[in-house]
């Protein structure tokens, strides 16, 4: 399934989500939570057992409930082995890495056969841009299906419907119209999909740094999509017809969907099951409730404002080689920079940094991570350039902290809704920035865009970082101390 989840700084990708990629109920007999002297500063507690999180399901199966402790338990993993040590990620994991891997092979065959068959280089591009354009529409009226439906029935159904679609984009009769039809269904599909697998992350890894560095490992597989997704699919179209390649696709989303129906458990909806009523009123008034919480709302637009922005110089990555005089392999390298800054970010944020310092440095780390687009404004020549792309690419590293006060801030029957319009609206910001970088690239110079990019943008998230910080303080209760009941399978941490 397409799945590009939200990965502000290094490329509409997931939702990798791409941007194609996504809590169990409460227990009142959990322990509350520590208090903290600050809504955004999270208070470590001891670290449970990763097999726990496998325990969230209140009906585990009979084998799971058999199994007796070891006498002498191994210690704990923690970090990234503590997410891989559940088994119900690691099926999620590796249907997230099969469909993108077919998602971006397929874009690339896709455009390679509509510029066969038409010879137009405005379908082709067009082709490309449809992956981006219909998500808005997606994410709004069809987000009440993340919440109304069961989570594992929603993935799999999803996936199906991606991989019917490009089985008939395979056929021959298929007309390009019907191409670019089917490619908007699937661009559709895709933020159900996303944010739905967001919320069941919380499922199946509890609310807590788990459930953080779950999204971490799913951004981080985004990314690396981009540096070799488009080089697979290269391979590919070398060695196969595009119509060919496209076939590969359909197989890869049909493993997701596999791993996906055998490799999760069957959870009840969050809304309390198939229940009546207009899925599309549904889905429209939960994003105005979502939209309307002054907390959830500024949390939201701290994901968007930056990915607006910083888009720019990946935008005009080609007109900005011919200004400063690069050849074909030295525009690779710009691709290639920001990815590269963003997976070292987010390795680092999540495998060396504590969960407490991972929620110190949301703020001042957004607030600055568009600063070094400023460079641009000097014209510089391709090493400074990467060194720029590279930093901006590790501005993201703020997102990891955020994702853990965006769970937070949201109640648990709107969690679906809240984040398939936090992927919707991530990829429609991307495309926003992409467009409106080209057209003032066509009235002024390419680097001079960039660096206007990156000062507008710097400006803006301050002053959303000063909102963000004003809906901490009103939230925070009137003693400065904040105690909620969590799933004990995962209370490492806590945050505003």
């Amino acid at each position: 399934m397409p799945s590009n989840s939200p990965s502000p700084a290094g490329g509409p990708r997931d939702a990798a989500d791409t941007p194609h990629g996504p809590t169990s109920p409460r227990d009142p007999s959990a322990a509350p939570r520590a208090a903290t002297a600050h809504p955004a500063e999270p208070v470590q507690v001891s670290a449970p057992s990763p097999e726990r999180a496998d325990l969230i399901d209140p009906k585990p199966s009979p084998a799971l409930r058999d199994q007796a402790p070891a006498a002498s338990p191994e210690p704990t993993p923690r970090g990234y082995r503590a997410v891989f040590a559940v088994r119900e990620f690691r099926a999620v994991f590796a249907a997230h890495l099969l469909s993108l891997l077919g998602v971006v092979v397929s874009e690339l065959a896709l455009t390679v056969l509509v510029y066969d068959l038409t010879g137009s280089p405005l379908l082709s591009a067009l082709t490309f841009a449809l992956g981006f354009l219909p998500y808005l529409v997606g994410g709004t009226l069809f987000a009440g299906v993340a919440d109304r439906y069961p989570a594992r029935r929603v993935l799999v159904t999803c996936d199906l419907i991606c991989a019917g679609c490009v089985a008939v984009m395979v056929l021959p009769g298929t007309p390009v119209g019907g191409l670019l039809a089917l490619r908007c269904l699937v661009a559709s599909v895709s933020p159900v999909f996303t944010g739905t697998r967001m919320a069941a992350l919380t499922d199946i890894l509890g609310e807590g740094d788990l459930y953080v560095l779950g999204r971490s490992l799913l951004r981080i597989v985004s990314q690396s999509a981009l540096l070799i997704g488009f080089g697979v699919g290269g391979v590919l179209l070398a060695a196969l017809s595009a119509r060919g390649a496209i076939t590969i696709t359909v197989g890869t989303f049909l493993c997701s969907a596999a791993l996906l129906r055998f490799g999760t458990r069957d959870r009840p909806a969050r809304t309390g099951g198939d229940r009546g009523g207009a899925l599309l009123k549904e889905s429209l008034a939960g994003a105005r409730v979502v939209l309307a919480d002054r907390r959830i709302r500024a949390l939201m637009l701290l994901f968007w404002v930056p990915a607006l922005f910083v888009v720019a110089p990946e935008a005009l990555a080609a007109p900005y080689a011919d200004e400063i005089g690069l050849g074909p392999a030295a525009l690779g390298l710009l691709m290639c920079a920001m990815p590269v800054g963003h997976i070292a970010a987010e390795l680092y944020a999540g495998a060396v940094l504590a969960p407490r310092i991972r929620s110190r440095i949301v703020l001042p780390v957004a607030a600055a991570g568009l600063l070094p687009l400023l460079l641009y404004g000097f014209r510089p020549g391709m090493v400074l350039t990467l060194v720029a792309l590279a930093l901006a690419g590790v501005g993201a590293a703020y997102i990891i902290g955020l994702d853990q006060w965006f769970v937070d801030a949201v109640p648990e029957e709107l969690r679906g809704r809240a984040m398939t319009l936090l992927t919707a609206g991530l990829m429609t910001v991307q495309g926003i920035g992409m467009t409106l970088a080209g057209l003032a690239a066509e009235f002024l110079p390419v680097h001079r865009v960039v660096a206007g990019s990156g000062v507008i943008g710097v400006v803006c998230t301050l002053l959303l970082v000063r909102e963000v910080s004003g809906t901490a303080r009103a939230t925070a209760p009137a003693d400065g101390s904040r105690t909620e009941v969590r799933d004990g399978a995962d209370q490492h941490m806590t945050s505003g």
